[in-house]
């Protein structure tokens, strides 16, 4: 059945072009809903003079809405290409990749392996909800593993982990396993906004700037190397969400390697790296970040969620009023890269709500008579 899903890709002429040939994929499996639209957004106390557009990707499915889907497309095709059975990975608590991994694997009939970084060390105090109460449904395998400060640590003992499941998967079944690091992001990953960059091309909408999160480097990596392929007519934001921009510039450094641009060009130069807005933490917020995402939802009806786009929608304003000359020039693209699932979480209701100011609750005693 999952075999029947995949069809054949033509990757951009740039792609083809631009990058050495056994890194163009021939095959992705039908996922996401594509083209997913770009609208005008009126954010609220926007200064003069800017206009803000978004691009829809919360609008790539339903269960599977968000950004992690594209790369699924072609990472998971690779794996179903090559025989696999299993499909092992690793995010946050509330990972969207994770969750939207799960729900892949499960109408594609693949089983699926999640690490899940946990500050939660009793199994009997987990709480199933927001994207941990879709993983459970759909049936994975969850393995909570203790949340370690440093980042990099975490993945280098993650990735041992996952290579050591794999392992003990094809001892005990014969079958093989396929592991996807963090997010997604990998080079193959990347062509999930390789291949977004081009839909934004074919759309034919005009603006000046692109403004994306950054949570493990995948989409900022598609979207900035596909740019600087097309002879950068963008500049290309990256809003962290967690970790400095070294650790992400980094992996975006190793693609360009893997792809043999790196002699001319690094990431630096190809994107704009905003690491400001990420306080306190990943996960967490300053008042003025949740303000935010209560009046930007209440004013707009774009759902925005408290670790990624929130964050990244709220730098963007930040530099917009504060550090206008850091854009390229007065019409600016805003990635919305999914993530509602989260918002449905105890500890992110009772944050985000108490920033509301409009809407009422009245208890009505009984009906009305007509």
């Amino acid at each position: 059945m999952s075999k029947q899903l995949i069809v054949p890709y033509k990757a951009p002429a740039w792609a083809q072009q631009g990058l050495p040939s056994e890194f163009v994929p021939t095959s992705r499996i039908e996922l996401a809903v594509m083209p997913t639209p770009i609208r005008e957004w009126k954010l609220p106390d926007l200064p003069e003079g800017f206009e803000v557009l978004i691009k829809r990707d919360d609008m790539t499915g339903s269960s599977l809405s968000g950004n992690k889907v594209r790369k699924l497309e072609f990472l998971l095709a690779d794996a179903i290409n090559r025989g696999c059975k299993h499909i092992i990975t690793c995010g946050s608590f509330q990972s969207n990749h994770c969750r939207a991994t799960s729900i892949a694997c499960a109408q594609l009939g693949l089983q699926c392996h999640l690490y899940l970084r946990s500050a939660v060390t009793d199994e009997t105090q987990i709480k199933y909800e927001g994207n941990l109460l879709l993983d459970r449904l759909v049936g994975a395998n969850l393995y909570f593993v203790e949340k370690e400060n440093s980042y990099m640590t975490q993945l280098n003992q993650t990735k041992l982990q996952m290579d050591e499941l794999a392992l003990k998967i094809k001892e005990e079944t014969g079958e093989e396993a396929s592991a996807i690091p963090v997010g997604g992001s990998t080079t193959l990953g990347n062509w999930g906004y390789f291949n977004c960059f081009e839909e934004i091309r074919n759309q034919g909408v005009e603006f000046d700037d692109i403004v994306c999160c950054v949570g493990s480097g995948g989409t900022i990596a598609g979207l900035a190397i596909g740019n600087y392929l097309c002879g950068s007519p963008y500049r290309v934001h990256g809003v962290l969400a967690s970790e400095k921009s070294v650790v992400f510039a980094e992996y975006v450094d190793d693609s360009l390697k893997a792809y043999g641009l790196f002699d001319k060009v690094g990431a630096f130069d190809i994107i704009s790296w905003h690491q400001e807005y990420m306080e306190p933490g990943y996960d967490e917020n300053t008042p003025e970040q949740l303000e935010f995402i209560a009046e930007t939802t209440q004013a707009t009806g774009i759902l925005l969620d408290n670790c990624y786009t929130g964050k990244a929608a709220y730098g963007m304003v930040q530099l917009i009023k504060n550090k206008p000359e850091v854009f390229k020039g007065r019409r600016v693209l805003f990635l919305h890269s999914g993530g509602m699932f989260s918002l449905g979480c105890e500890n992110v209701r009772g944050a985000i709500l108490p920033s509301s100011t409009k809407g009422k609750t009245t208890m009505c005693d009984k009906p009305v008579n007509p």
